[in-house]
């Protein structure tokens, strides 16, 4: 087994690298920018439906294409849509709150064309011996752009009038996306492998046998964490201080303590330690988030955000490796990595868009403070269910590894 990253795994990282960087620039203030012109969660929360939708379904209908043609093309198609996304932001401004559905659908689907590309290349760059040292990197890297790209945008945005500062970080974006568009041209063209099977993912789960029924769950379990989390943080931030340098100085901060916990769990978090290693992680994130019933300052907000980065590669690090892993038990789950990899991303999306309609039906009925805290805490205790449906698998590859 490899236990060293070659060029092409570098390369790889590179890519994802930079569409990250792009990604964190704009993306951080994405959903504040569109909150700034319509103060309506329920606003950001359907923009993030139609997201996870259209994210979702290319993963299943993209498929055929990645396993049967040119997977590089899927990649690339899927960072130029996302330059087309915020080319199409820029051009509608203000107005950007009239085409929500469709904005969200634009950019669900190059998310979904980017990373089921790239994770599938990744578990062919990729071994059991690699993979959590590749996956160790993927952190690191997106620490590195989370401390960067946000901290930049955010001096920009507040030192330029109006909304002048969102159409500069927006166009960086998009020349960004065109770089690592080019960089994905050094990367070699992956061998094709038999033909996609639709309804792989659906057999996989209902096979009384299959372990992807215990990780499935687990998966969902993390989703609905995800799907809320990943606007309502820095909305809360924004609302708590209303400035976006605060809100960039918080992903500085969050994402300096990510890189350097990335990197150790990379480094030392063995398959042998993941069944303890990602108990601890999912207890620790649930704490983290109890303090938040006494306050939503700014200050509390960022204790929260710190013990997330220094406990969060504990809980996604095995997340992310074990459902690979079983990728590649057998020639069998081999050759069906594809639909596996759509199974994988199909789990999750289900569970953000559990996350998601939760939030908006419950801040329909009510649209208290009080609420939204109640809600994020609670949903702060999901990294603990998924613990609880892998720990079987994880105790087997913890076995195995003594």
């Amino acid at each position: 087994m490899k236990k060293a990253l070659d060029r092409q795994s570098i390369l790889l990282l590179a890519v994802n690298g930079l569409f990250v960087l792009s990604g964190a620039l704009s993306g951080t203030f994405l959903n504040v920018f569109l909150w700034k012109s319509k103060q309506d969660y329920a606003m950001i929360g359907w923009f993030t439906v139609s997201q996870q939708l259209a994210l979702g379904l290319t993963f299943w209908i993209a498929g055929k294409w990645v396993k049967e043609h040119n997977k590089m093309n899927a990649l690339r198609a899927g960072t130029a849509l996302s330059g087309i996304f915020y080319m199409v932001v820029l051009l509608a401004g203000k107005n950007a709150v009239f085409y929500i559905w469709p904005l969200g659908l634009v950019l669900g689907a190059a998310l979904g064309l980017f990373w089921l590309a790239f994770n599938v290349v990744t578990f062919e760059v990729t071994d059991a011996g690699s993979r959590d040292l590749f996956n160790g990197w993927i952190g690191l890297l997106g620490s590195v752009t989370g401390i960067v790209g946000p901290w930049f945008s955010g001096w920009i945005i507040s030192r330029m009038q109006d909304n002048a500062g969102y159409r500069l970080i927006f166009a960086i974006s998009l020349g960004i996306y065109g770089v690592a568009v080019v960089f994905s041209f050094f990367l070699k063209k992956r061998k094709l492998e038999g033909h996609y099977q639709w309804g792989t993912p659906w057999r996989e789960l209902m096979r009384p046998e299959s372990p992807w029924r215990r990780v499935s769950l687990g998966l969902v379990s993390q989703g609905l964490r995800e799907g809320v989390y990943s606007f309502l943080i820095g909305l809360l931030v924004y609302e708590a201080t209303r400035q976006e340098w605060k809100l960039g100085q918080f992903s500085l901060i969050t994402s300096a303590v990510s890189l350097v916990t990335f990197w150790l769990a990379g480094r030392w978090l063995k398959p042998k330690y993941r069944y303890a290693g990602m108990l601890v992680g999912a207890l620790l994130l649930a704490g983290f988030m109890i303090p938040l019933l006494w306050s939503l300052k700014y200050g509390m907000l960022l204790v929260m955000g710190i013990g997330t980065a220094v406990f969060m590669p504990l809980y996604l690090i095995p997340m992310v490796s074990v459902s690979f892993d079983l990728m590649g038990t057998s020639e069998e789950s081999a050759n069906n990595r594809v639909e596996l990899m759509v199974l994988r991303e199909l789990c999750l999306m289900c569970g953000r868009l559990a996350g998601i309609l939760l939030f908006v039906v419950v801040l329909s009925i009510s649209d208290a403070p009080v609420t939204v805290t109640w809600l994020i805490v609670g949903l702060g205790f999901a990294p603990v269910l998924s613990w609880l449906f892998m720990r079987t698998q994880l105790k087997e590859k913890s076995g195995k590894s003594q």
